[in-house]
């Protein structure tokens, strides 16, 4: 955690409870979270680098056992979560790539679904913003990427990050599918495709 310990400016923890949606009370509530770490660039400043591995190797571990723990907390545990996804905004001064390195890497990604024994990979939004700019996280069930229940995204915003020369890192979590879900998963359409064509 020496990496991250001056680098950090601040974690922001943003959730939701999702009780009612189209007017039906749901039968079991969701609580949707987002937890996010405002850091400096490590790479601002140094003109264009070639070799972003060793800042990657440096803070990426420390980073996501920081946020997951945040996040573990929020959701009430581990066994809480059923979907989950991660984002990373880099201020104006940066490039996107300094944004996809952080969250891009196993040695981010897997302390995450390690923790919460998730499967899927983990969905994800990576861009270049300014203070205030939405930070949306796109979400998918651990276990089983077809489960069109689970394809949510929670979405914040942090009024003073990511500062030009700073990379907002998030991880988002659900401990539930939307409320109503009714659309059916991939494997009716794939089902239905599949004797379409036999019918051809």
């Amino acid at each position: 955690m020496t990496a991250l310990s001056n680098r950090v400016r601040k974690l922001v923890r943003y959730s939701e409870d999702i009780l009612i949606e189209g007017g039906k009370e749901a039968a079991k509530p969701a609580r949707m979270v987002a937890v996010a770490a405002v850091l400096q660039n490590p790479w601002a400043g140094r003109g264009f680098v070639e070799n972003l591995r060793p800042e990657i190797l440096a803070i990426a571990p420390g980073l996501a056992q920081m946020l997951v723990r945040e996040l573990l907390e929020a959701c009430g545990g581990a066994d809480a979560v059923e979907a989950y996804g991660k984002a990373a905004v880099v201020g104006s001064s940066g490039e996107v790539e300094h944004a996809s390195a952080l969250i891009h890497t196993l040695r981010f990604g897997n302390i995450f679904r390690e923790a919460v024994g998730g499967k899927s990979y983990l969905s994800f939004t990576n861009k270049r913003g300014g203070p205030g700019c939405a930070i949306a996280i796109p979400m998918m069930h651990k276990l089983d990427e077809g489960l069109r229940s689970h394809y949510l995204t929670v979405e914040f915003t942090i009024g003073d990050a990511p500062g030009p020369d700073e990379i907002v890192v998030a991880l988002g979590a659900a401990t539930g599918g939307r409320a109503h879900a009714r659309i059916g998963n991939r494997y009716i359409d794939m089902k239905e495709m599949a004797e379409e064509g036999k019918g051809a």
